[in-house]
């Protein structure tokens, strides 16, 4: 599933460089940002209607680029920053769609566009107003990052060195969208006129695009829209001015509230500070408990030690065969169920022609929940004892008893410590050899898909230790019983 340098490139930040019409706003980028000098954000946001809390400042970080910052010691409760409904950029403004031609184009286009890559849709609506000449948003536009650290950015040589399958094919499938998206965009705004041209008359590719889509998906937040019949609400995705400087963290300072759903005029979105914040202290929000897979491909950063990420695996009888032998299970017999078995595995949805086999490691659970109760099924041979405990609780790998006894639960996770060897095992490198490259001289893209790997790696080890912990109590406790 590596990405074959002899194919279609991949998207370079040189190829952000576009030809674009000189009486129009450029989307070619200079400096660190669109512009040079942009207006300066915070007083915009004021001027507005909106509220920017006194000891808030935008600081232009080292390691972590434009963040907002503290000036001051802020109380806990305190009111950091209020977006009216008017401030956010959103696929439609507050009032519903319009029925410009310009529109009705984007719209068009935006059919065309996969659930999935949502962030794509809204990107249309930043790049329109990139273009424009009297754009309400050029103040938050003009701040925005000429280049985005995400993966499809990266040289061929930098998607290799991820050195892993998951991530690999969806960076492949987004560069593949982008450039068959260009040629969908090129084809119908060939029959456009100038005067309805939703850019400006200015040309867009599959790195304009790319651009947009990772602008969207690394700063807008997906907030409540109106009420579904189910009681839950729909998500609407937007971007927040100044707001969206804020950077992630999983023990944040601060949290996103939102006053009334997107459909009311009469919408804000504030952060309130959760916490007393220091002077001299970024504003930090917890953008999710993610795995670095989306960290690093919707946002373009890697957490380092992150509690949520994983490592994903096919489920495959032949591999669990060879696990177990590894780990010195007796009998084992996976890729050839008893019919009772099999039975099991289909209701964990691992068996049968519309089975999910994609499978994890790690995480708070450490073991996915489908595969621990695969493994104690398929070790056990007493059904009678199987079949008086639910799903559920096979699913979980608890702190009490184990559910199928002692033997079982060792033997179970033997198997699982085995298969994280193997896991790790099929990196080309080691870690020590991730560390020796990142002590060198490489490119921000090099350092990002080095550390990306090797935290996949740490954490399969941080697997691997904490099991062979609960294996050896378990057999301590067995031997003094």
């Amino acid at each position: 599933m590596l990405a074959s340098s002899a194919s279609k490139p991949f998207l370079s930040t040189a190829s952000l460089r576009l030809l674009s019409l000189t009486r129009r706003r450029s989307l070619t980028c200079s400096a660190n940002r669109i512009v040079a000098h942009p207006p300066d954000l915070v007083r915009w946001v004021r001027r507005e209607g909106g509220s920017v809390h006194p000891d808030l400042t935008i600081s232009d970080d080292s390691e972590l680029g434009l963040s907002v910052f503290s000036t001051g010691e802020i109380s806990a409760g305190s009111e950091l920053i209020d977006l009216p409904s008017h401030l956010p950029l959103r696929w439609n403004p507050p009032a519903g769609p319009t029925s410009d031609k310009d529109d009705s184009v984007l719209g068009q286009l935006a059919q065309q566009i996969p659930e999935e890559l949502w962030a794509m849709r809204l990107g249309l609506r930043l790049l329109q107003e990139r273009a424009k000449d009297d754009s309400f948003w050029w103040p938050y536009v003009s701040n925005l990052p000429e280049t985005f650290t995400v993966p499809i950015f990266f040289s061929g040589e930098d998607i290799k060195n991820l050195q892993y399958a998951p991530l690999l094919h969806q960076v492949n499938l987004r560069c593949r969208f982008l450039f068959n998206f260009e040629k969908l965009v090129k084809t119908l705004l060939n029959d456009t006129s100038q005067k309805n041209h939703p850019f400006g008359g200015q040309d867009v590719n599959s790195a304009s695009l790319g651009w947009a889509m990772s602008a969207v998906s690394s700063r807008a937040f997906r907030l409540h829209g109106k009420a579904l019949p189910n009681g839950s609400h729909e998500e609407v995705p937007m971007l927040l001015p100044l707001i969206d400087m804020c950077n992630h963290s999983f023990t944040p300072n601060a949290s996103i509230v939102q006053e009334r759903d997107a459909s009311s005029p009469n919408m804000s979105v504030k952060v309130v500070a959760d916490k007393q914040i220091e002077q001299n202290t970024p504003v930090t929000l917890n953008y999710g408990r993610l795995s670095n897979d989306l960290f690093l491909l919707d946002y373009g950063f890697v957490v380092p030690s992150n509690p949520y990420d994983q490592v994903e695996l096919r489920y495959d009888g032949t591999l669990l065969d060879a696990a177990s032998m590894a780990a010195g299970v007796s009998s084992p017999n996976f890729s050839s169920p008893a019919t009772w078995q099999q039975d099991i595995l289909c209701k964990l949805n691992l068996l049968g022609d519309n089975a999910l086999l994609k499978v994890t490691l790690g995480g708070p659970e450490l073991i996915d929940g489908r595969l621990l109760a695969a493994l104690r099924v398929l070790i056990s041979s007493d059904k009678e004892l199987v079949q008086k405990h639910s799903l559920d609780t096979l699913m979980v790998l608890g702190n009490g008893d184990p559910p199928l006894g002692s033997s079982v639960e060792v033997a179970a996770l033997r198997t699982v410590i085995a298969l994280s060897v193997i896991s790790l095992e099929h990196f080309p490198t080691k870690i020590m050899q991730d560390e020796s490259v990142l002590k060198g001289d490489v490119s921000s893209a090099t350092q990002l898909a080095v550390q990306f790997r090797m935290q996949k790696k740490l954490m399969l080890v941080d697997v691997t230790r904490k099991l062979s912990q609960r294996v050896k109590m378990l057999s301590k406790e067995k031997s003094t019983a």
